[in-house]
């Protein structure tokens, strides 16, 4: 468990804790209210127990503050957040979470993505991609397994060709020009980027250099089916699916989407960042 994760919880248990003793209530007292054991409450105020949405509405009944109960199930959403290290994800290499990623995309029909350093998996090639993960694995100390990595990656982008499905991704325009690759892969990765304008399961947009923003994306996330959020870190992949968060990561898309270019606009950017290439 994380030391974050348990240092949420602690501070969880103290608020349940503050809350209890607000009521002039002992830990045996709270117990009897409940139908609980009272070895329930001590658990849950240590935070050596996460608690459930429907602990902490109780909870909040049973001291007399019922208002309480939207802080506390806040508190806990804070808590549900996943947080997978890529260093143990990658403890085996990258092909297994590469085909976890194939899972996640054949389950969402939908899915709005921004990133601002790199082009999206989905939309790679895979000489582009076989230089990404062989980096990856060399930051990481991971197993290398790039050959069955980019395999599986490719399998991803067979969502592309499937009637109904629809990927809205926006990236910054500085993504077509980042060099992580040689010269000649970029210009095919950029190719590739082109023959996807105008499908009908993708709409790709570029932020422009020099277009005043209504705000400063801090990091690049894909939002899946509307539900869940996932964000990718240096050493951690952190997923969302509150309402809440949901709805924030959206607005945030929103507002890229409205500053980005598409089609013949977003054609000329590549082929700019192309013709860049040649020089």
């Amino acid at each position: 468990m994380s030391t974050d994760f348990q240092t949420g919880r602690q501070a969880l248990g103290a608020r349940l804790r503050e809350l209890r003793e607000d009521a002039g209530l002992t830990g045996k007292d709270l117990a009897e209210r409940l139908g609980w054991q009272r070895s329930k409450v001590s658990r849950l105020e240590t935070g050596k127990q996460t608690a459930s949405a429907v602990d902490l509405e109780s909870w909040a009944d049973a001291v007399g503050v019922p208002e309480q109960a939207p802080d506390l199930r806040s508190r806990l959403r804070g808590l549900e957040s996943q947080q997978r290290s890529w260093r143990r994800q990658l403890a085996a290499g990258h092909r297994p979470v590469q085909e976890r990623y194939v899972v996640e995309y054949q389950g969402a029909a939908n899915a709005r993505g921004y990133e601002a350093t790199v082009i999206p998996g989905l939309f790679q090639t895979a000489e582009y991609a076989r230089h990404l993960l062989a980096q990856g694995a060399e930051l990481m100390r991971s197993p290398r397994d790039t050959d069955a990595a980019v395999a599986a990656r490719m399998r991803r982008q067979e969502v592309l060709y499937e009637p109904g499905r629809l990927y809205r991704v926006l990236v910054w325009e500085g993504a077509l020009h980042v060099l992580i690759c040689p010269p000649a892969v970029m210009a095919g990765q950029l190719d590739r980027l082109v023959s996807l304008i105008g499908t009908s399961t993708v709409e790709f947009g570029i932020v422009p250099f020099g277009r005043q923003m209504p705000l400063t994306a801090k990091h690049g996330f894909w939002i899946f089916g509307g539900d869940k959020v996932v964000v990718e870190t240096i050493n951690t992949e952190l997923t969302y699916d509150s309402a809440e968060d949901v709805d924030l990561y959206g607005r945030v898309w929103e507002q890229l989407h409205d500053a980005a270019v598409h089609g013949p606009q977003a054609h000329r950017l590549i082929a700019r960042a192309r013709a860049g290439l040649a020089g």
